[in-house]
């Protein structure tokens, strides 16, 4: 593990019209470049287990901020925070280091977003590996509708769309609690409390469950979204019915090879059927819950290095 004093100093990465902070480890140029792409709400020091053994393993990691995270810009627009800006953030990204493709990672909201790049840019991207949240199919009515038909408006997607600002301001208000809610494992099963699940869970005052970090690797969390605040990084939600439009006509089956990494105990559900989308996935499943790589560190990695090592020798 890196503690917050050892982690990479960052650097601040041009792109796409906005900054990023980026942090690194390994050798550039060494031919085998891999990009972390972290979820919601997190930071690229949710990989802080990842980065030392992937360096060790001959790869030049890139865990960026993306945008609307930690010292990374903060757009002032919506529309700045849709899959056409998010992916090509990290193709900028590629072309900064001089790389035509790299091996993408994602968590969570970071794995909708690798899902998508390679939807948009197949040619920059060489292989895929996918943690929490698998390839979800275009449905036949945009997103949120579909999403509040079958879960009602005070699912957190649709009540970040359908109220804009509300639930910013709660978090905003109560940041700190909210995250060490948030961040917990070992969360025993409990039937869903009426209201919107992150108000919730931000003014819950007894949370289920185990702390996942410390005190002190919380606080890197704590301390970037009480400076960027939330509603950059809930921007995200609100451009998933303008992604559903981006990516009509783009073919639906993702050809590179794949690995997708559950959660057992993970409350996203898994795909029943992913290698129609992505034929050539293989599946790992890990007994944690969503916050995997951060839960079970050695396992993931295991996983991820033993992947691609067979992807090496194929």
């Amino acid at each position: 593990m890196i503690s917050p004093a050892d982690f990479p100093k960052p650097s601040f990465v041009p792109v796409n019209g906005v900054e990023l902070e980026v942090f690194e480890m390994g050798r550039q140029n060494a031919g085998k470049p891999i990009v972390l792409c972290h979820g919601w709400p997190e930071h690229a020091y949710s990989w802080r287990y990842q980065m030392p053994a992937l360096a060790a393993a001959g790869y030049h990691v890139i865990a960026p901020n993306q945008r609307g995270y930690g010292n990374s810009s903060c757009p002032a627009e919506v529309t700045a925070y849709d899959i056409n800006h998010l992916s090509g953030d990290l193709i900028a990204l590629l072309d900064h280091y001089g790389y035509e493709d790299a091996i993408f990672v994602g968590h969570d909201w970071g794995a909708n977003v690798v899902w998508g790049l390679t939807l948009l840019h197949p040619d920059r991207v060489k292989q895929v590996i996918n943690l929490a949240l698998p390839y979800q199919a275009r449905t036949e009515k945009p997103w949120i509708e579909f999403i509040e038909e079958f879960f009602g408006s005070d699912h957190y997607f649709v009540h970040f769309n359908r109220q804009p600002g509300v639930a910013d301001a709660v978090l905003d208000e109560n940041t700190s609690r909210f995250l060490g809610n948030m961040f917990r494992r070992n969360v025993p099963p409990a039937p869903p409390e009426p209201g919107m699940m992150m108000i919730n869970l931000a003014r819950a005052e007894a949370p289920l469950g185990d702390p996942l970090m410390s005190d002190a690797e919380l606080a890197v969390f704590i301390s970037a979204f009480e400076k960027t605040g939330f509603m950059s990084s809930i921007n995200w939600y609100r451009n998933i019915d303008r992604n559903w439009h981006i990516l009509a006509d783009v073919d639906p089956v993702i050809q590179k090879p794949a690995l997708m990494i559950y959660g057992d105990r993970d409350l996203i559900p898994k795909s029943e059927n992913l290698t129609d989308f992505v034929p050539r996935a293989d599946v790992v499943s890990l007994d944690c819950g969503h916050w995997i790589q951060q839960e079970m560190p050695e396992e993931t990695n295991r996983a991820i290095l033993r992947w691609l090592q067979r992807q090496d020798a194929a």
